[in-house]
C-alpha cells in the first residue's frame, strides 16, 4: 500500500541539468522539456550553447539559439559556430535575418564562403527604425483601405506584414504586426459584435445535373514525377558533400559524416561523374522476389541515371556459401533483365580490408578482444567496455597477425572496431571487424582462415569500388552512424546511402531462414517450389521478369516500413501480362465421359477454337484445331442427376452448349455400382445449333476413334499459408496450408497441346457457376519421353468476364 504524503514517500526526481541550461537562454518551461523528450535536439542544444559561451542572456536571443540549433542545415555544420557568435552579438537580431543565414549556409555546404556576401544576404547591419516601419505599415493600409473598410477586422493580418516585409525585409517582424495592429484599431475603432462572429462561408455550387455534364472534359490529375520517375528522389553524385549523420558519442561529443571537397573530387574523377550503384546478395540461398525490388532500384538506377550497377557478391561467410547459389543469382539476374557493369566478390579486396584493418588499429580504433560470444552479448547489454579495450596498440597489431597466420584458435579472438560501448545506438558497440573461420572459402580458396564481418566490410567496398548510391531495406538504417564511422576514421570517400521499406507480401515468408528451413527439412519440393516467392519459383510458375518489374515499379520506392501487400496485387501484374501471352486451350481435369449417340463412331469433326479471346475471324493463325467424335469429356462438376434454375450445367433432359461446338443434351445417365455414382452420359447433339442453351462448358474429345485424348500430370497450387503474415507466427510451420499443393494425374487435353514445349504458358478455359470465365494459367514444366505424360502446373486463377 502506498500512502501519500508519509515519511517514505520516495522524493520527487530531480529534473535533469540539461532543463536548467536552457531555461538559463530565456526559453519557456515547455520549450526546455519538449527540447529534452527528442535526443537530437537535446545534443544539438547543448553543443550550440556550448559554442555561444553563455551562462544566460536574453529570451529573444535565446530563442534565436533554439532556432540554430533545430533548424540548421546539416551539410553546412562547420559554420555553425559563425553563425552562434553572430546571434550573441546581435549582428543577427530577429528571425528573417535568422532565416536568410541558414538558407545561405545551405546553399554554401561546408565550403568557405565571403563573409561580405553573408552579410549583405542577411541584412547584417541593416536596422530598420520604427518610425520606418510606421510610414510603411500606413502606405500599406491605405493601399488596403477598401479591403479593410469591407472586412473590418476579419481582414488577413498575415498578408498586411507580408506587404511591408517585401519593403523592409530585416525589419522585426514583432513590430510590423504590432504597428499594424495599433493603426488598424485607429482606423476601425472598438470591435462591434458583428466583428467578433465568424465570417459566413461562401456555399458551394451545386454540381451540374447529369445531362450538363455530358460534354464536361474532367482532367485527371497529372501523375507526380516520382510516379512518372521513381529514381527523381535520389541526388546526382556532384551533391555528394552533404553531412550524411550526425554520430553522437556518450561524452557529448559529435562526428559530422560527410566528404570533403578534395575526396569528393577524386572520386567524381574516378566515376566521370557517373552514377555507380551495387547489388550485393550473399550468396547463402536463393534469391525472391524482396531481391526483386532491390534489383529494380540498385540497376534501375543506374540505368536511368546512364550510370553503372555492380553484381557484388557479399561472400563474406565462407560457411555458408555455395557455388550452386552464385551460379543461381547470376542466372536469376540476367534472367530479370538486368545487366552488371562488373562481377565483383567482397573477397576480391581481402587484402585491402585488411591492410585497412591494421590502419584501424595503428590509429588506436580497432583492438584484439577475447571474450567468448556469450561475454560479448553481456557486456554489451550492460554497457560496459570489454577488458581488452585499451590493450596497447603493438600488442593488438602482433595478435592480429597472429589470427591472420593462424595461430590463435577459432572462436579465442576477433578484432572490434573502439566505437562507443555507451551509446544509444546498439550498432555502435564496438562490432565486430574480424573472426577466425578455419574454413575454405568458395571464392579466395584457403589462403585467408581471418574473415571481416559484414558491418566491417560492406561500408569499406562501397568505397573503394566508388559506390554514389548505397542503397538497402529500413532494417539497416540504425546501421548507418557505424557505416560512416568506418569510413569517417579511414579518412575513406563516403557513399550516399539511403534505406527503402522491405517487399513484404501476404500468405508467405521472405527470411532466407525460414526459406532454408522449409527446402532443408523437405516442407517444399525445393527452392524453386512454385508455392513460393523465390525467383526460381516464381519462373518455374510461369511468372515472367516483366510482369515482377511491373509489380515493383507499381508499390514504389519509399520509406513506409512494416505495410504488407497482399498478394492480390502482384497476381494483377502477372494476370496482366499473361493475358496478352499466353494462349487459350482446353483441359479436363476429372474428365466424366460422355457418348454421342446421334454421331456415327467413326466421324470426326474438325472444329476451330480461339487461341484468344478476341480473335480475328480473318486470322487463321489465331486459332487450333480441335477434333469433335462421339466421345468426349466434361468436367464431372459440370453435371448434376438434379437441375436447379441458378445451375447452367448439364442435368438429365437439359441441354447445354460445348465451347467451340454444338448443343447436347443429356438423354440417360449410365450408373456404376449404386445410384450415386455417375460413369457415363448419353447425349444428343445439335448440329443445326437451333437450341440456345445458357450454359457453355469445355471439354476435350477421343481425337479418333477408340483412341484416348492426351493425358497430363496437373499440379495446382494454392496459397502457402493459412494466415496472411505467418512470419509474426511463433509456430509458423504450424500455419502451412495442407492443401496447398494437389496433384491430378489423369487430367485429359486438346490433342494440340502434344506440340508444346517446356516452359509453354497456356490459359485453360471454364465457365463456373457464377457466370464468370474462369481461366487458369498452366505452364509445361515437364515432358516425358514418347508416349507419356505432360506434367502441367498451375499458376494462378485469371477471373474475367
Amino acid at each position: 500500500m502506498v500512502v501519500e504524503g508519509g515519511d517514505d514517500a520516495a522524493p520527487p526526481p530531480s529534473p535533469p541539468p540539461e532543463l536548467e541550461l536552457f531555461l538559463s537562454i530565456g526559453l519557456d518551461k515547455r520549450t526546455a522539456e519538449n527540447a529534452l523528450v527528442n535526443n537530437k535536439v537535446t545534443a544539438n542544444l547543448t553543443a550550440v550553447i556550448k559554442e555561444a559561451g553563455v551562462n544566460g542572456c536574453s529570451k529573444a536571443i535565446g530563442n534565436l539559439l533554439y532556432t540554430v540549433a533545430t533548424k540548421h542545415p546539416a551539410n553546412a555544420l562547420v559554420h555553425r559556430p559563425f553563425l552562434v557568435d553572430y546571434v550573441v552579438s546581435s549582428k543577427i537580431k530577429n528571425s528573417a535575418q535568422l532565416d536568410a543565414a541558414l538558407s545561405f549556409l545551405s546553399n554554401v555546404g561546408p565550403e568557405s564562403f565571403s563573409v561580405e556576401k553573408f552579410d549583405e544576404a542577411c541584412g547584417v547591419g541593416v536596422d530598420v527604425s520604427v518610425e520606418e516601419i510606421q510610414s510603411t505599415v500606413t502606405a500599406v493600409l491605405e493601399e488596403n483601405m477598401n479591403a479593410i473598410l469591407e472586412q473590418r477586422y476579419h481582414i488577413n493580418v498575415g498578408n498586411l506584414c507580408g506587404q511591408v516585409r517585401k519593403r523592409h525585409p530585416w525589419a522585426d517582424a514583432k513590430i510590423v504586426k504590432e504597428v499594424i495592429d495599433e493603426k488598424l484599431f485607429g482606423i476601425l475603432g472598438e470591435k462591434t459584435e458583428a466583428d467578433d462572429k465568424k465570417p459566413l462561408k461562401k456555399k458551394k455550387e451545386k454540381p451540374a445535373k447529369l445531362e450538363d455534364q455530358k460534354n464536361v472534359v474532367v482532367a485527371s490529375a497529372p501523375p507526380s514525377e516520382e510516379e512518372v520517375n521513381p529514381y527523381s528522389i535520389f541526388p546526382q553524385p556532384e551533391e555528394n558533400f552533404k553531412v550524411h549523420t550526425e554520430i553522437f558519442f556518450s561524452d557529448g561529443s559529435i562526428w559530422r559524416a560527410h566528404n570533403t571537397k578534395e575526396i569528393l573530387e577524386r572520386h567524381l574523377k574516378a566515376t566521370g561523374g557517373k552514377v555507380f550503384t551495387r547489388f550485393p546478395p550473399e550468396p547463402n540461398g536463393y534469391l525472391h522476389i524482396g531481391h526483386a525490388k532491390a534489383m529494380f532500384i540498385d540497376f534501375g538506377l543506374a540505368k536511368e541515371r546512364d550510370g553503372n550497377c555492380y553484381l557484388r557478391f557479399d561472400d563474406t561467410n565462407p560457411e555458408a556459401e555455395k557455388q550452386e547459389y552464385i551460379d543461381h543469382i547470376m542466372e536469376i539476374v540476367e534472367w530479370m533483365g538486368w545487366k552488371p557493369f562488373k562481377v565483383t566478390y567482397t573477397s576480391d579486396y581481402f587484402q585491402d580490408l585488411y591492410n585497412l584493418a591494421v590502419e584501424l588499429i595503428r590509429k588506436g580504433l580497432a583492438y584484439v578482444d577475447h571474450q567468448t560470444p556469450e561475454e560479448i552479448k553481456e557486456y554489451r547489454e550492460k554497457q560496459m567496455n570489454s577488458p581488452w579495450r585499451d590493450r596497447p596498440i603493438a600488442e593488438s597489431l602482433k595478435l592480429f597477425d597472429d589470427m591472420k597466420r593462424g595461430l590463435i584458435d577459432e572462436g579465442k579472438a576477433t578484432l572490434r572496431m573502439k566505437q562507443d560501448m555507451q551509446s544509444e545506438n546498439k550498432n555502435m558497440y564496438d562490432l565486430i571487424a574480424y573472426r577466425i573461420k578455419f574454413t575454405p572459402h568458395p571464392h579466395a580458396g584457403d589462403k585467408w582462415c581471418i574473415y571481416p564481418s559484414y558491418d566491417y566490410a560492406h561500408c569499406i567496398v562501397d568505397s573503394l569500388e566508388n559506390i554514389t548510391h548505397s542503397l538497402c531495406t529500413l532494417e539497416f538504417e540504425i546501421r548507418r552512424p557505424s557505416y560512416y564511422w568506418l569510413l569517417a576514421a579511414l579518412g575513406l570517400y563516403q557513399p550516399y546511402v539511403w534505406e527503402y521499406s522491405r517487399l513484404n507480401i501476404s500468405n508467405t515468408v521472405m527470411s532466407k531462414r525460414k526459406l532454408n528451413r522449409l527446402v532443408t527439412e523437405k516442407w517444399v519440393d525445393g527452392w524453386d517450389d512454385p508455392r513460393l516467392l523465390t525467383l526460381a519459383g516464381l519462373r518455374r510458375r510461369g511468372v515472367s521478369s516483366t510482369a515482377i518489374n511491373s509489380f515493383i515499379r507499381g508499390i514504389g520506392i519509399t520509406r513506409s516500413d512494416n505495410s504488407l501487400i497482399r498478394i492480390d496485387r502482384l497476381e494483377y501484374h502477372i494476370r496482366e501480362e499473361l493475358n496478352k501471352t499466353a494462349c487459350r486451350t482446353m483441359v479436363v481435369l476429372n474428365p466424366l465421359k460422355v457418348v454421342i449417340t446421334n454421331l456415327e463412331s467413326g466421324s470426326i469433326i474438325d472444329l476451330d477454337a480461339k487461341m484468344w479471346p478476341d480473335a480475328p475471324s480473318d486470322d487463321a493463325s489465331s486459332y487450333y484445331k480441335v477434333p469433335f467424335t462421339n466421345v468426349v469429356y466434361i468436367e464431372r462438376t459440370d453435371f448434376r442427376l438434379k437441375d436447379s434454375k441458378d445451375y447452367y450445367g448439364l442435368a438429365p433432359g437439359k441441354s447445354v452448349l460445348l465451347r467451340y461446338a454444338f448443343p447436347i443434351k443429356c438423354t440417360d445417365v449410365v450408373y456404376g455400382d449404386n445410384s450415386d455414382t455417375v460413369v457415363e452420359i448419353r447425349a444428343e447433339y445439335d448440329p443445326l445449333k437451333k437450341t440456345k442453351p445458357k450454359g457453355v462448358l469445355h471439354w476435350v474429345a477421343q481425337p479418333s476413334p477408340g483412341v484416348d485424348p492426351l493425358k497430363v500430370e496437373v499440379r495446382l497450387f494454392e496459397k502457402l499459408f493459412l494466415s496472411e503474415n505467418p512470419a509474426e507466427l511463433e509456430d509458423w510451420l504450424s500455419d502451412l496450408n495442407p492443401q496447398s499443393k494437389e496433384v491430378i494425374p489423369d487430367a485429359l487435353a486438346v490433342p494440340a497441346l502434344a506440340s508444346a514445349v517446356l516452359g509453354d504458358k497456356f490459359q485453360f478455359e471454364r465457365l463456373d457457376l457464377f457466370v464468370r470465365l474462369r481461366v487458369s494459367i498452366l505452364t509445361i514444366t515437364s515432358k516425358a519421353g514418347l508416349g507419356g505424360n505432360f506434367i502441367l502446373e498451375f499458376l494462378l486463377r485469371l477471373l474475367c468476364r
